[in-house]
């Protein structure tokens, strides 16, 4: 009974663990949330562009909280959304056609989050000095789930 008691316990534990984890979707991780977005400091998740000023650094902090703030709507409509289509390919009887229905409003939504990563890339190159743009390409920024790249998990490409 000890030993039954202790292993639903973990499992409950794990079961929090795993839903919070999920719940909170995707675009975060280290480094990135509110305030500490991807590349606070010298690594601005803009394909590794450094050296920033101070000026700078606060100016590319307050245009990832804009994206960030901007970006929140469209993260929970696609979680939503994902939730959404998850059940109708689990139900046998779901219409085919609600299927591709739902299936092409998560394209768009992906399309609106990619484009609003190129958005918040443009408007941040224009932070940054002709030697910093340079640099713009190689680096930090690159791939990873979120990131400077709205939020899809697709990276910047």
């Amino acid at each position: 009974m000890k030993k039954t008691l202790v292993v639903l316990g973990l499992v409950v534990v794990m079961f929090l663990g795993v839903s919070y984890t999920y719940a909170r979707g995707p675009g975060f991780g280290a480094g990135k949330g509110p305030g500490v977005g991807p590349g606070s400091g010298n690594c601005p998740g803009l394909g590794g562009a450094s050296n920033l000023t101070s000026e700078q650094q606060t100016q590319m902090r307050d245009l990832q909280q804009k994206h960030y703030n901007e970006m929140a709507p469209l993260r929970e409509k696609m979680y939503s959304l994902r939730q959404e289509i998850r059940t109708l390919w689990a139900d046998p009887k779901a219409d085919p056609n609600v299927i591709q229905d739902t299936e092409r409003q998560m394209s768009k939504l992906r399309d609106q989050t990619r484009d609003k990563g190129i958005q918040f890339r443009l408007e941040a190159r224009n932070l940054l000095t002709p030697d910093q743009i340079s640099a713009f390409g190689a680096g930090c920024g690159k791939g990873g789930r979120g990131g400077a790249c709205g939020g899809s998990g697709r990276g910047c490409n």
